[in-house]
């Protein structure tokens, strides 16, 4: 346990290092502000354009508040917040690996587990404050400029949605712990995301139990005010397919190390 400390430690010191404590929080909040302001404003800026016959009037119908909540996660979070993750950690294994100095760590007597753990944790805290903080900005925007979602329900749906980022930072991890290159990492992670989305919109009622398929329960649950049906499901297969992957993760390391 004290190994593990000492890794979260160096790893806490590396994100202030490389300001991933300013910047991702930041990126988050300003994709947070970004969707209910340009959704409010979108007529005038529309109009401002020119090029329209005189007289012209533009009506855009405003969305619902939990409509534009759940666009945030759409257009924002799940397009560029799920690019910077992916980008922001994709070397968090392999620029060690290849600069040597997780061989340097690891031929002292130190847990493997530790060492890989402290890194998934450390990425998590950062993006799950991240998230945090967009979420929040964007529920005070959606407030001040529609209308306001109810607190303990915008959380409830904030949290549902996290799991899908927790999956995709495992993922990370664990294409990290078997390829050589971050952008092989990085690839293949996108690849599975992309691949997952694609399934959730095609075959979403055969397929209703899918990781993907958090992103339309968590705007159900904004939109209706409670859980999906098959939300609880979902919810269990995501959670055990992180500890699968974290699990893997560690093995694929160790040996890998080892050889």
């Amino acid at each position: 346990m004290n190994q593990f400390f000492i890794f979260i430690k160096k790893e806490n010191t590396e994100s202030l290092r490389n300001y991933r404590w300013l910047w991702m929080p930041l990126l988050f909040i300003l994709l947070g502000i970004m969707q209910p302001v340009t959704t409010y404003y979108l007529p005038k800026i529309i109009d401002s354009l020119g090029d329209l016959p005189e007289g012209t009037v533009i009506e855009i119908p405003l969305p619902h508040a939990p409509e534009v909540l759940f666009s945030t996660l759409t257009q924002q979070f799940n397009m560029i917040g799920l690019l910077v993750i992916v980008l922001a950690f994709m070397s968090s294994v392999t620029a060690e690996r290849k600069n040597g100095s997780a061989a340097l760590i690891l031929v002292k007597p130190v847990s493997f587990s530790s060492y890989m753990i402290a890194k998934w944790v450390m990425a998590l805290l950062i993006v799950w404050f991240s998230y945090f903080m967009g979420m929040m900005a964007n529920w005070y925007y959606t407030y001040q400029l529609f209308e306001l979602v109810n607190l303990s329900l915008m959380l409830k749906g904030m949290f549902l949605y996290g799991l899908w980022l927790t999956l995709i930072v495992t993922l990370i991890f664990f294409f990290g712990s078997m390829s050589n290159t971050s952008g092989v990492t990085a690839a293949l992670t996108l690849v599975v995301t992309i691949v997952l989305s694609f399934l959730s919109s095609v075959l979403s009622e055969k397929l209703d139990w899918i990781p993907s398929n958090i992103l339309k329960y968590t705007g159900e649950l904004w939109t209706n005010g409670y859980l999906s049906k098959g939300t609880i499901p979902t919810v269990i297969i995501t959670i055990c397919l992180i500890i699968i992957l974290i699990v893997s993760s560690l093995s694929i390391f160790k040996r890998k190390e080892l050889i």
